[in-house]
């Protein structure tokens, strides 16, 4: 989600920004984004690929923005880590009047069969349930939604190094490791056939929400 419905030039704060791969997004669109991370050091790397957009150091929860300073509040791949109820005010108390929050994840698209089942091997925790919508504060409404299917490009060997980036991987004990690798190896190359260093599209999907301020003008009244 861009910040659709603001002309390009509009202030976007991009919260929990990390090293600006969704602000690179907001900049390259026209609009004027100011990245907020609690990392110093991504946003010191945020600084080095992007020389000119604003930074700080700060959290959902607690921004250290000027109160009704942005025309749109992003939050791409970061609300599961917030405290929604404490960023919803924060958040709220920092957009301008005709503002709004977008909050956006990236998926991985498990109505392909395959991917399902790669999903299961890697233990990919991070597939939204069906008619998922995300937790707010009162501060906000539903507005509009979207789904928006993509492909990355893989090899087989991108596949794996993505399933060992996976907190369940990262933390589980070294049999278990094998026999992840072990499983993904079994099903990549003897049951899909694949060729080591074949290209293969690997499908995501991206979510995204509109919320508006709950007292704005003409909003949609909450389920």
């Amino acid at each position: 989600m861009t910040a659709t419905g603001r002309e390009p030039g509009a202030r976007v704060a991009d919260i929990g920004a990390g090293t600006g791969k969704y602000t690179r997004s907001l900049l390259s669109a026209g609009y004027r984004p100011t990245a907020v991370d609690p990392s110093a050091d991504m946003l010191r790397q945020l600084q080095h690929a992007l020389p000119g957009v604003p930074v700080k150091v700060g959290t959902a929860e607690a921004t250290g923005l000027t109160a009704s300073s942005m025309d749109a509040v992003t939050v791409a791949q970061a609300w599961h880590w917030c405290d929604p109820l404490a960023a919803s005010a924060e958040l709220a108390r920092i957009l301008r009047p005709g503002g709004f929050l977008g909050l956006v994840w990236n998926q991985l698209d498990v109505s392909v069969p395959w991917v399902h089942r790669y999903s299961r091997i890697i233990h990919a925790g991070d597939v939204l349930r069906p008619n998922f919508r995300p937790v707010t504060g009162p501060e906000f409404v539903p507005d509009a939604s979207s789904v928006t299917p993509w492909s990355q490009p893989m090899t087989c060997g991108d596949l794996v190094e993505l399933a060992k980036s996976r907190s369940y991987y990262l933390s589980a004990a070294e049999p278990v490791r094998r026999r992840v690798l072990a499983n993904l190896d079994w099903y990549l190359f003897e049951h899909l056939g694949h060729r080591p260093g074949e290209p293969v599209e690997l499908p995501y999907l991206t979510l995204s929400w509109r919320m508006l301020p709950a007292g704005a003008p003409g909003r949609r009244s909450r389920p």
